[in-house]
């Protein structure tokens, strides 16, 4: 809403007091029942049934684009039996005693609540159907649900729910575990396209994000920190930021040492936002020196290139006898890879807006997991988390970032500070030069292959940031990423240095990188055996369906389906114009399996054209939402294209370099090639999908260059002047 009140999303108290009852199952402990009131009845802490049949659904989690606020309630509706039309939805309040976890990442949302909130949508769906048939007295075997109404065919009664709801908030809670579930081929909404349901107001320019909330009497925040991430304040010129027309105050904030939470800074505040820049604009703020202040991309990259060359630090996994299998290798190959931090950029900088007042606080957040910001805010203002509310605002991008939730704190403690609610504000320099950054990497590779086109040894020297033996965040490689259980002899070790530079997750952590180092090797060890990249991945996944133990388990078998497939769909081996390829790459994450080929043709002058993307997926039995399914996947592969393409944040003495759009590129329009989706429907249960339609893009794309020019693409993002022929 304009005002930043969100009346339709219910608060804690008229979840747990309010008319109607209140619906227990694993993530919503049960609060009892209560007499329905008002003009709709609650059966659950998720639906409300209006007189009129409309059943407004409540989405848990936070929205930041993935689709989770129509998703997820399709789940509920499917279960009701009601048609898709009647149905509302609003975003939940964040409120653990309610909802259990309310959070937007690792694309859990599907595997998680799958089965719980079909459940929850199938016991509201059971209630009805008993105040039906106690009023009738007939049993509530004899009746039948359809679009919203229940039917007695012996009797030719029917009533619908609306009618119902009012009587249902006296039934006894059915047990969860027992609830009929529909047999799948009686699905009406799952496997629907629906247009996200705030699609409309998103593309008339509504008041919908967090940075559109207003409150009555707020004021507006700007906050400066040091480039060198923690850095202090040495001093400001206050007084001539406050003789800015507008400002009302400015003031230095100590803040921590944690790169997460209140960092050092000034803030200012005015009575609009433009007025809190100019007055920031007047700071002239010198910061004092830092213990990273020397720090930087170059100085890493060295680091790393002579750790490589000693002997590593750990060994993370070592099976078989690697520097045997070398030494009878027909071909050996030695390669460096590296990847640079990158940003999250989202379109929308991160806010808050937050009013303290009387030892409380409310908060509007476009936050991915308020929880976690609840926790810190209360930390760090001594105050108890059930004292303060946190409104969970639609985000304009997240991909991780929002994870953190440090603008949060900051906007409270302003907020404290002043007296009035107030909107922080990060202006774009703020959110590239302080975000938690997609860590970079390097892996020192060796393998080898056999005279039958086998691997037959491979080693990688993992280079990355870490301290005590214990990765920094989303810094770290798992000793069961692939190929590893694949081969006899493989060996992983690492070795870590020092950072000063905040990472974190961004849009499938770790993957993102992982699986162009992983994926552009294997194609050079294809190259080597002089195998086709396909054939040569079929071979490497084998016939086994499985490889290891479930739950880490690798389903082997999926893989080499959807690697079929995209092949199959690009017409792999097809003969191509002089400077064009195809490349494929396959990955696993986020429990999703993934291949993808890339077309490119690469021009005289370097420059590199996307003529065409394949994606072949296996997430599972049901596609809940085929429209959302596709835009994340399409989106996921836009994402990754441009990171390879153009995205690199560098560190010169311990700050970020990059500030803006115009210094650090994303994908214009006319870049963006078509995408060709096809999901393979498996016999397991569906798994969400924000993210591991990203890593594979990345290698696929960098393999179809090397294809098309015969020039590899061992670090990102790719260099087009390597690729220059005139």
């Amino acid at each position: 809403m304009a005002d930043g009140s969100h009346p339709l999303v219910t608060s804690r108290r008229d979840v747990l007091a309010g008319g109607g009852l209140l619906l227990s199952f694993t993530v919503a402990p049960k609060a009892g029942a209560a007499e329905a009131g008002g003009s709709a009845a609650k059966l659950n802490a998720y639906v409300r049934v209006a007189p009129d049949g409309v059943v407004t659904i409540v989405a848990k989690n936070p929205e930041v684009g993935q689709g989770i606020k129509t998703m997820l309630p399709m789940l509920i509706a499917e279960e009701l039996d009601v048609d898709w039309s009647a149905v509302r939805t609003e975003q939940a309040m964040n409120d653990p005693t309610v909802y259990g976890r309310q959070f937007a990442g690792g694309s859990m949302a599907t595997p998680l609540h799958w089965d719980e909130l079909r459940r929850v949508g199938a016991a509201a769906r059971v209630m009805l159907l008993a105040a039906a048939a106690q009023g009738w007295g007939v049993p509530a075997s004899e009746c039948t649900t359809a679009s919203g109404v229940v039917h007695h065919k012996a009797s030719n009664r029917k009533a619908t729910y609306g009618a119902l709801a009012g009587k249902a908030a006296g039934v006894p809670v059915p047990d969860l575990k027992t609830v009929p579930l529909k047999d799948p081929k009686d699905y009406k909404i799952i496997g629907q396209a629906k247009v996200q349901v705030d699609t409309a107001a998103i593309v008339t320019g509504k008041p919908l994000f967090g940075i559109d909330v207003t409150v009555p009497g707020m004021l507006f925040a700007t906050y400066e920190k040091g480039p060198v991430f923690g850095a202090k304040v040495a001093g400001a010129d206050l007084a001539a930021a406050k003789g800015v027309k507008g400002v009302r105050d400015a003031f230095v904030v100590e803040g921590g040492t944690e790169l997460d939470g209140l960092l050092p800074g000034v803030a200012v505040v005015a009575d609009s936002w433009w007025a809190a820049k100019k007055g920031r604009d007047q700071l002239n703020t010198r910061w004092s020196d830092h213990p990273t202040g020397k720090q930087s991309s170059a100085g890493f990259a060295a680091r790393a290139l002579e750790l490589s060359k000693a002997a590593p630090q750990k060994t993370e996994r070592n099976d078989g006898d690697v520097d045997a299998a070398l030494k009878g290798a027909s071909k050996v190959v030695e390669a460096a890879y590296a990847y640079p931090f990158i940003s999250h950029a989202n379109l929308e900088p991160q806010n808050c807006t937050a009013h303290f007042k009387d030892g409380k606080i409310e908060i509007w957040a476009p936050t991915q997991n308020p929880e976690p910001g609840r926790q810190l805010v209360a930390k760090t203002l001594g105050v108890a988390p059930s004292d303060i509310t946190i409104h969970m605002i639609r985000g304009g991008g997240g991909f991780g970032r929002r994870l953190m939730n440090d603008y949060m704190v900051e906007a409270v403690w302003i907020s404290k500070q002043v007296g009035a609610p107030v909107k922080l504000l990060w202006t774009r320099e703020d959110d590239m030069r302080h975000d938690f950054y997609r860590p970079a990497g390097w892996h020192f590779l060796k393998g080898g292959v056999n005279a039958a086109g086998d691997i037959v040894g491979w080693h990688d020297h993992f280079v990355t940031f870490g301290e005590n033996g214990v990765a920094g965040r989303s810094a770290g490689m798992s000793p069961t990423e692939f190929p590893a259980r694949f081969l006899p002899d493989y060996r992983y070790d690492v070795s870590m240095m020092a950072s000063g530079v905040p990472t974190g997750p961004l849009r499938a952590p770790g993957s993102n990188a992982i699986a162009f180092v992983v994926q552009s090797f294997i194609d050079e060890l294809a190259h080597a055996a002089g195998a086709d990249p396909v054939a040569f991945r079929l071979k490497l996944l084998g016939d086994q369906p499985m490889v290891g133990t479930p739950p880490s388990g690798y389903a082997a078998g999926r893989m080499a389906a959807v690697v079929k497939l995209a092949a199959e769909k690009s017409g792999w081996g097809r003969k191509l114009p002089k400077g064009s390829g195809l490349g494929i790459a396959f990955h696993y994450s986020h429990l999703g399996y993934f291949a993808e080929v890339v077309e490119v043709a690469v021009a005289p002058d370097g420059a590199v054209k996307l003529v065409k993307v394949w994606v072949a997926a296996d997430v599972g039995r049901h596609v809940i939402n085929p429209f959302g399914a596709l835009n994340q996947v399409e989106g996921s592969v836009l994402d990754g294209l441009s990171a390879a393409l153009h995205q690199k944040i560098t560190i010169e003495n311990g700050a970020a370099v990059e500030s803006n759009f115009t210094d650090y590129a994303l994908m214009r329009i006319n870049e963006a090639p078509p995408i060709e989706t096809h999901f393979i429907k498996s016999d397991n249960s569906p798994t969400g999908l924000g993210e591991p339609a990203l890593p594979p893009i990345l290698p696929a794309l960098c393999n179809a260059i090397f294809a098309a020019t015969g020039k590899r693409i061992r670090q990102l993002p790719v260099d087009t002047e390597m690729l220059r022929t005139a």
